[in-house]
């Protein structure tokens, strides 16, 4: 039974959110790497036969960071009481500094409650294999990461307390209405019930236009209240795909895409689900939305308004995009500070919505992720924990920090609401942090209005997604010419289906 339950507890690290470029591990996915590492020394045994005292609230003097050749770090921040934490993240250099400051107050704060908190970051890879070693052992720190694809998981399986009880409403209702929503759950289904983490940041995927490009054609930028239609990104492509240097080939394109993360935009806008409501049944030969809009997708390739599948394989559209070849490309909230560099970017640029489909609700669609701070089932001191994974998620000096508004470089989005759409909006638009000038279209995917709207993707709610990686990885044959799109469709449905019914008897399996 404890070899099925961590097969079901690792599949949800890795379900950290590939938007933000952030992964953790699954319950399941511990469970199949343990399972592997047994083996390994089954068969090789086979061949062959720090600590400080409290004293005020600061950092030790001497070893109170401990660096790590992996890129690993541990800081023992010391209070006068007899209450202790270990809290387990990682992060890029740059946002530890931040962060750490954060639970330098907190022990402060809590002094005569705290005896030490571990501050332990690492990096993404070394997390997702260190925690395969805390759940093996039952050993999880008091607070660490969890995805909105993981909290079925671990909740199910144990690992993470709700924090409804912990938390003010107050503080709870600060943050974007997305993630009050993705990280509840209430036996059933994700989107209701308790919640189990706090953000510690939103994400999401949306479109980004180069201005130069549309300056040398003499067109009007894309306006950012009302999203292209399919006939009209069309038209406008045609604009832009020409041939600079008039020899006679193709040098610049209307837009590049990217069919694993940049494809569903596009069919999401056209009202694309692949799966029926409970999530067990593909459904894509019979879905005349997905036909269509996948049609779109591919003839602009076919037509020529981005570049074949052979040029695409030569140099990706991420690297087209930073060298000026192309006038649209998708822009992740985590590209955006390597967009506003000039070393990087050296162009006028600005962001608009995906373009919306005759068949959807009117809206344009995105897919967006998260990563938010969950407290430990087995932790000693819950409420200690759930307050400081509250300062982490929603200090206001600290969301001012990471967004920039009194760093003036953002690393991320602040998550409380009022504070993005109040200081942080008028930050950017006096100059004082480098953002693209039209964050409103974020926002508008974030918080879903009259043009825009997002969600998470079908992916994050089955055990794994592996059953849509034969969807998106056989796309390119469509664009080659070598088979129509309803017969793509009819013969990768029963590939698909295959792959989610092992998904499902797997997640039954190791929970029941």
């Amino acid at each position: 039974m404890r070899r099925k339950f961590l097969g079901i507890a690792l599949a949800t690290i890795m379900g950290l959110s590939t938007v933000t470029g952030c992964a953790t591990t699954t319950v399941e996915e511990a469970g199949e790497a343990e399972s592997t590492t047994e083996a390994k020394e089954e068969t090789a045994s086979g061949d062959t036969a720090e600590a400080s005292d409290a004293g005020e609230a600061t950092e030790t003097a001497d070893a109170a960071e401990a660096e790590s050749s992996d890129g690993s770090s541990s800081d023992s921040l010391t209070g006068n009481g007899d209450k202790t934490l270990h809290v387990f993240l990682y992060m890029q250099e740059h946002e530890k500094k931040i962060y750490e400051d954060l639970v330098k107050q907190f022990v402060d704060e809590h002094k005569d409650e705290i005896k030490e908190v571990v501050f332990e970051v690492t990096t993404q890879d070394e997390y997702n294999q260190k925690m395969i070693a805390n759940m093996t052992a039952n050993d999880m720190p008091d607070v660490f990461y969890v995805g909105p694809a993981a909290v079925r998981s671990y909740v199910d399986n144990g690992y993470v307390l709700p924090l409804d009880d912990y938390v003010d409403a107050d503080t709870i209702s600060s943050v974007w209405g997305t993630t009050q929503e993705i990280y509840r759950y209430d036996g059933k289904n994700v989107g209701s019930g308790s919640l189990y983490a706090l953000p510690k940041d939103l994400s999401c995927f949306a479109f980004a236009y180069n201005q130069d490009l549309f300056d040398a054609a003499g067109l009007e930028y894309p306006d950012p209240e009302k999203p292209y239609t399919y006939d009209e990104f069309i038209e406008v492509c045609k604009k832009l795909t020409i041939d600079k240097d008039g020899d006679g080939e193709i040098d610049q394109w209307g837009v590049a895409n990217a069919d694993q993360f940049g494809m569903t935009p596009f069919l999401y806008s056209n009202g694309v689900k692949f799966l029926n409501d409970d999530m067990t049944k593909v459904n894509v030969a019979n879905n005349e939305p997905l036909k269509e809009a996948l049609t779109f997708y591919t003839n602009l390739t076919k037509d020529g308004l981005t570049p074949s599948v052979e040029q695409d394989t030569a140099l990706g559209g991420y690297q087209r995009w930073l060298d000026g070849q192309v006038a649209f490309y998708a822009c992740g909230t985590w590209d955006v500070a390597a967009f506003m560099d000039e070393a990087t970017f050296p162009y006028k640029w600005n962001l608009c919505g995906w373009p919306v489909g005759p068949s959807g609700d009117g809206r344009s669609h995105t897919w967006m992720g998260s990563v938010g701070y969950c407290v430990s089932a087995t932790s000693e001191n819950p409420d200690l924990a759930a307050q400081l994974a509250a300062k982490l998620s929603t200090d206001e000096e600290g969301q001012k920090a990471v967004s920039g508004i009194t760093t003036g470089e953002s690393i991320q989005l602040p998550n409380i609401t009022e504070l993005a759409y109040g200081e942080f909006k008028d930050a950017v638009n006096s100059g004082k942090v480098p953002y693209a000038s039209n964050v409103d279209v974020i926002f508008g995917y974030f918080d879903g209005n009259d043009h825009y709207a997002a969600a998470l993707q079908e992916t994050d709610y089955t055990y794994n997604g592996e059953w849509f990686t034969p969807f998106w990885s056989g796309v390119f044959n469509i664009k080659n010419g070598d088979i129509s799109v309803e017969d793509y469709l009819n013969q990768v449905e029963p590939e698909m289906q295959e792959a989610l019914d092992e998904a499902i008897e797997l997640q039954n399996s190791a929970t029941n």
